[in-house]
């Protein structure tokens, strides 16, 4: 996969080799979260160009790691799924983020900000149990960001299901949560609870009492955040490149 091997027989090497370009994976860690579709790995890597998501895909596809399964309904339609080798990488890739929670320094973790990757992942890892059996729609508010990334919507259906807008989808809004991004990636990260940001004066709610007091059940945290971070408390940290 790569334009030059290592030319060594180290199955380490081998596998860099195959795992080891750039944005390869961050595209792993989106299948493996369970993502599909072309539009919602692209939503999952906002950053990457589709033309690179698509050539990432093919050279997965040749490694054997991905089979695309082509429905009947168009082109676009076209689901990629991880084959047994691919599903064996989800323990290398939890560990890698567990790593990166771990030793990764929390302020160049915090300067890659990203709005639709936050509210991706905090879309697809939402507790739907805390919230109300009917069509609940959640509005966040990012004051600080540009009118074209300010505003952003969750709406959980009634079968649990959830969804995201970037537009608004015309429906009452049962929460409207103001808050800085900073602040609500440390809130999803775990650096931050939302008892201490709402303390701090870092976030504000407006709208029905039992989404208000039960945020922090409902929101849930990132897959990682249950690794407690050591990296400012021992000194030995990494910092990550920006």
């Amino acid at each position: 996969m790569t334009n030059a091997s290592y030319k060594q027989f180290c199955p380490v090497a081998m596998a860099a080799e195959i795992l080891c370009t750039r944005w390869t994976v961050v595209l792993l860690r989106e299948l493996i979260a369970g993502s599909t579709r072309f539009n919602e790995l692209r939503r999952g890597v906002p950053r990457m160009s589709p033309a690179l998501l698509s050539k990432r895909l093919r050279e997965l596809e040749a490694a054997g790691v991905v089979e695309r399964d082509q429905r009947p309904d168009g082109p676009d339609a076209a689901a990629y799924r991880l084959t047994p080798a691919g599903q064996d990488l989800q323990p290398v890739i939890e560990a890698i983020g567990m790593w990166g929670q771990k030793w990764v320094e929390t302020e160049p973790s915090l300067d890659n900000l990203d709005p639709e990757l936050l509210m991706w992942d905090m879309r697809r890892n939402l507790d739907t149990d805390p919230v109300p059996k009917r069509q609940t729609v959640i509005e966040f508010i990012y004051p600080e960001l540009p009118p074209s990334q300010r505003n952003w919507w969750l709406i959980v259906e009634p079968d649990q299901s959830v969804d995201l807008c970037h537009v608004d989808p015309g429906f009452d809004v049962d929460l409207f949560i103001n808050v800085d991004l900073r602040t609500m990636t440390e809130i999803w990260m775990g650096l931050r609870s939302v008892a201490r940001a709402v303390d701090d004066g870092a976030i504000s709610m407006m709208g029905n009492t039992d989404l208000t007091d039960s945020m922090q059940s409902w929101l849930g945290l990132s897959p990682f955040a249950k690794q407690e971070k050591l990296a400012a408390a021992s000194g030995a940290g990494v910092y990550a490149p920006s």
